[in-house]
């Protein structure tokens, strides 16, 4: 693979339980192309969402190297990492996790605000708009829906146009049509703004979009599939 936008080498995570050390990752290696849309699947507790986490910087391997646009996500700090993931990298949660005292707009603008964007608002503004929210800038997050919520939390992790879009069950909250809406959103913004998208998902359907979908079982890659990208879309 020429250039991978994310490396991985035989990267462990091992978390403490109870019970004593309990291995969540075994040694996974990994190449992801840039402007590849992965698929991870598998059943709970395989190590999918900690996978991601780890290549989004948001938890730290116990071993092995995780190397994402040339940088070396395992040698830095937390500062370093979030500076790296406010530059670099979108995220979207199942649980949305947006800011409840902030309206939609506030949302998506003030992580645009800290990294230093001088039109955070109008970027904003036409993210919302891109996902369909241009009638609820000034709703919080307890007047929409959860597909609404969503769409912000799309929003957000798109406005930065991040090199690496990362998506933790994006519809797993949502009902079939909702979850639907959602799919096509996260793709456009994969279409859009030329990002490489790797998700986690339960659903055949989303991960039948992906270009490679990678198979995890008790911590470790089971195997894997290639799919011709428009085939499912």
């Amino acid at each position: 693979m020429d250039d991978p936008i994310l490396m991985l080498r035989d990267v462990r995570l091992t978390l403490q339980g109870n019970a004593g050390p309990v291995e969540i990752l075994r040694g996974i290696t990994l190449d992801v192309a840039r402007g590849e849309t992965l698929g991870m699947i598998g059943p709970s507790g395989s190590g999918k969402s900690s996978l991601l986490m780890l290549m989004g910087g948001l938890e730290r391997a116990t071993a092995g190297g995780v190397h994402a646009l040339g940088h070396d996500l395992t040698a830095m700090n937390e500062d370093a990492l979030a500076r790296f993931r406010r530059g670099n990298m979108g995220v979207v949660f199942q649980s949305f996790h947006l800011i409840p005292t902030m309206t939609a707009l506030e949302n998506v603008a003030t992580p645009l605000e800290l990294a230093g964007v001088t039109d955070a608002f109008d970027r904003a503004e036409a993210e919302l708009r891109a996902v369909g929210l241009g009638d609820r800038l000034d709703h919080y997050p307890t007047q929409m829906s959860g597909g609404e919520q969503q769409r912000v939390a799309l929003a957000r992790a798109a406005a930065p146009r991040p090199a690496i879009l990362l998506a933790d069950e994006p519809t797993g909250n949502l009902d079939g049509s909702t979850g639907q809406a959602i799919m096509d959103l996260l793709f456009g913004l994969r279409d859009r703004h030329g990002a490489t998208l790797i998700l986690v998902t339960h659903a055949p359907e989303l991960a039948a979009r992906c270009d490679r979908v990678v198979r995890l079982r008790d911590g470790r890659i089971e195997g894997e599939e290639r799919h011709l990208r428009g085939a499912a879309e």
